[in-house]
């Protein structure tokens, strides 16, 4: 085992290891804000983690392409989780019971 092979194999493990993360914060969080939350900020590093891991195992196309959905995943999951959340937050979508509402007063 080299010691680009180990460093792949340790980003790929702590990749699926966020992706776990992510997946039991879907399941186990109390609102719809606290689980986006968890879904995008752990998916995000996770898949970068894995994807970044792959691109160090193979070599040529594959390693760019990998490259490229890192950025395109940087660049979109963060966008759209709080283009998700504002729309939610508008439409009225409650917060768990004694969660801090700081924009409150902003949008009454």
């Amino acid at each position: 085992m080299t010691g680009v092979t180990f460093i792949a194999d340790v980003l790929i493990t702590i990749g699926t290891f966020f992706l776990l993360v992510g997946a039991i914060g879907l399941l186990r969080l109390p609102d719809m804000f606290t689980r986006m939350h968890a879904a995008t900020k752990c998916t995000t590093l996770g898949a970068m983690c894995t994807l970044l891991g792959v691109a160090l195992l193979m070599q040529g196309e594959v390693a760019i392409k990998a490259i490229l959905i890192i950025v395109f995943i940087v660049l979109g999951n963060p966008t759209s989780a709080h283009a998700i959340a504002r729309a939610a937050y508008r439409s009225g979508t409650r917060m768990k019971i004694g969660s801090y509402d700081a924009f409150k007063e902003e949008f009454e």
